[in-house]
Parts: structure tokens; sequence; C-alpha cells
């Protein structure tokens, strides 16, 4: 039986170390030094994956090596292309994360069967549902009756070795594991999902995807936090991060890239949510305004800036007399501290009466905004909800306002 030994090591940056720590000497982050038990098979270089499988590299004078551009696997769905910057780079790394039933495996599922109508060979690697499911969930898909089946594998499996081995085997140009988590090598003895497993599985995943130039997609869990589970070295290993970002109780998903190698970091792609799959908006400005009731007091129009698209959002603000003591401040899809700077601003600049009031502040669609531009946008509603009288028609607000009450 091999040796076993006890090691801290820190999620965030992978540093190790034989004694326990609360804060992470490399690093710096506190509480992320976890314990795990390593084996003497940690230290054998994947025995679990024959060395002639994936394909070598030579070292060769730069002078000899011609920078061509590689041709973007093209995608129909132009939102999801336009955050990959134009398409799917080949041999590259791909994670998407996301709240758990936010749509990542339906998109993941779409891609796949878009690009299986393009003959190419699609490997779907699942590691959390068994083939039948996938199969019921990919038959209600809209992209499914456009799609080749016959290009389109799907694989069950979370053994490491054995996914490489059919990759390889179908010759596939794109593949999708869903999730990274479920994915396991025989060379480490640590569980599913933990941080040596998720480290060394993305390694020689990304070996493949170089070597190879087939293009990897990874869908990884993500924390309370919101950000991916696992090492931060995850993030730092791919090519491109991307979240699927939304409410649940509401239908449209935004898709943010964070980081991108081959393409700009600021674009949004804009989804909705529906039985057939994830639809692409093609206008949100009036997806988003096409239920809004005219002269309604308490409503306001801005623009704000998803990625680099402008969108039109309707700001909604409802002040009531507070049943107790302290008046409550309420925002969904604001700041809440930009809620407390901009009724304090009315407070005191423009002698509304908010102390006695409830204000409740609501961005349509369950869309978050974070930038300030929209102050005067949450102003005007909250004081068209206290005089009871409704903005002037097709108004768009838009500034900051200073604490002085200037714009």
């Amino acid at each position: 039986m091999a040796k076993q030994h006890l090691r801290y090591k820190c999620q965030q940056c992978g540093r190790t170390t034989h004694r326990e720590m609360g804060k992470c000497p490399q690093c710096g982050e506190w509480n992320t030094m976890m314990a795990e038990m390593v084996t003497e098979t940690i230290r054998k270089a994947n025995k679990s994956i024959p060395s002639n499988t994936l394909p070598s590299s030579q070292p060769k004078p730069i002078n000899e090596i011609v920078a061509a551009t590689t041709d973007r696997l093209s995608l129909p769905n132009d939102e999801f292309a336009r955050v990959l910057g134009g398409g799917i780079v080949p041999g590259s790394m791909v994670l998407i994360g996301g709240d758990p039933g936010i749509g990542k495996s339906t998109l993941m599922l779409q891609v796949a069967a878009s690009m299986a109508s393009n003959k190419l060979p699609v490997l779907y690697v699942s590691g959390e549902e068994s083939a039948h499911q996938v199969k019921m969930r990919a038959t209600r898909l809209e992209d499914w009756s456009q799609s080749d089946a016959n290009h389109l594998y799907l694989l069950t499996e979370t053994n490491l070795a054995k996914i490489v081995e059919h990759i390889l085997s179908i010759k596939a140009k794109l593949v999708i594991i869903d999730s990274i988590q479920t994915i396991t090598s025989d060379d480490l003895d640590s569980s599913p999902g933990s941080i040596t497993q998720v480290s060394n599985c993305t390694t020689i995943l990304t070996q493949l995807a170089k070597m190879s130039g087939i293009a990897i997609f990874l869908v990884g869990h993500v924390t309370k936090e919101g950000s991916i589970a696992g090492p931060r070295v995850l993030e730092h290993t791919v090519d491109t991060v991307l979240y699927l970002e939304g409410d649940l109780h509401h239908v449209y998903r935004l898709l943010r890239g964070v980081k991108n190698r081959f393409g700009p970091t600021s674009e949004v792609g804009i989804f909705e949510m529906k039985r057939s799959g994830m639809i692409e908006v093609k206008n949100p400005s009036a997806t988003f305004l096409s239920e809004r009731q005219a002269n309604v007091p308490g409503s306001a129009i801005t623009v704000t800036m998803e990625g680099t698209r402008p969108l039109l959002v309707e700001v909604q603000a409802l002040a009531s007399t507070s049943t107790f003591g302290k008046p409550r401040r309420t925002p969904n899809g604001v700041d809440f501290n930009r809620l407390l700077l901009v009724t304090a601003v009315l407070t005191r600049r423009l002698n509304y009466r908010l102390a006695d009031q409830d204000v409740f502040v609501n961005i349509v669609g369950g869309l978050q905004i974070q930038e300030p531009a929209a102050d005067l946008a949450i102003a005007g509603a909250i004081a068209s909800s206290v005089k009871d009288q409704p903005l002037i028609p097709d108004t768009v607000l838009i500034g900051e306002i200073g604490l002085s009450g200037e714009l």
C-alpha cells in the first residue's frame, strides 16, 4: 500500500505546506488552506495516460515558425460568438461557470448541436447525468432539429484516461466536459472535485487541446461567493473564462466574458431561457421595455452599458409609509449603498421626506446595474413614486449624482 501523508493546499493559488495555516503565505487569502491526503502515486506523472497518446512537441527556432491566422469555427449563435470574439478558436480552452440551474448545460448542449450541424465531430462528456437524461433534454432544444446527430457523440464517463482515448478515437473537433469537478485521474487518490484532481485534469486536457488543435469547453461549478469552484490556477490555465449570470426567477441570462486571450473581454451575450433552450435576444432594449406601462408613477428609463452595447432598461421604485421604526431600503438589481446615497441626496438637497418611507427599487428583467450613471433614473423613479406623478413620456435619465446634488 502506498505511503500517505497529510498536507495543506491553498484553494486559490495552489501553494502547499506541511502545517496548518489560517492565511496562505503566497496569495495572502484567509481560510483557504485545506487539508488533503497525499500518496506516492501523486508524484508519478500521468501513468493512466500512455505517453504516446498525446502528440509531442519539438523546440524550433522562432524564425521558422509561421505566424498563421487560425480560422475560427463559426457558430450560428451570434450572441455566443460575440462573447468569444467571433467564433471558437481551435485548440482553445474555455471555462464557463454559473449558478446551479442557470442554464450552463443547456447552453453547452446547444453549442454542441449547432457545431454538429456543420459536419464536425463533437463529443459531449457528461459526468452528472445519464445518457438517457441528456438525450431527453437535447430533443426539446431548438438547435436539435437542425443538428446532424451522426456527428454529435455523447459519453457518460468521469475517468480522464478513457475520455482522452475517446476524444482521439473519434477525432473530435470540439469537446464539452460537463463538469470538470466530476472528472478524476487514476494517478490521484483524492476525491472528485478536489483541488488536486481539478488542477491535474485541467492541465492534461489543456495539453491535449494545444497539441491536437481540439477546442475544449469545461463547465465549472461556482461557490456561494460566485467564483468558480476549485483552485484559482484553473482560471489562469484556460484561455477564456465565461460566466452565465441571471436571476433564476427571470427568463433573461447574460453571458459575460471575464478573460479572453483571443478576443475582447467587454462583450456580453444576452439570452432568454425558454422550454426550447437559450434563445438569443437580438434587440435587448426592445425586449426589456416591451411590457412597460406608460404614464405610471415610479418608473424611469435609463441606459446601461453591457459590454460594448448600450441597453435601455426600466427602473421601478415604490415609496410607502413605513410601519416600523426604521424605514427600509430594498434594492433589486442596484447596489445597496448606491440606493442609500441617492435617497440621502433626495432628502437633504431636494427636501423629499423619506425618513418615514420604505423605498423599494427594482431593475426590470433581473439585470444588475453597477454603473453610477443610473443614479438619476433611480432618483427620478423614487421622486415620481413619492409625488405619485409619472415622468414625462419618452424621457431617458442618465447621470451620476454627487453628494452636493450636482450631476
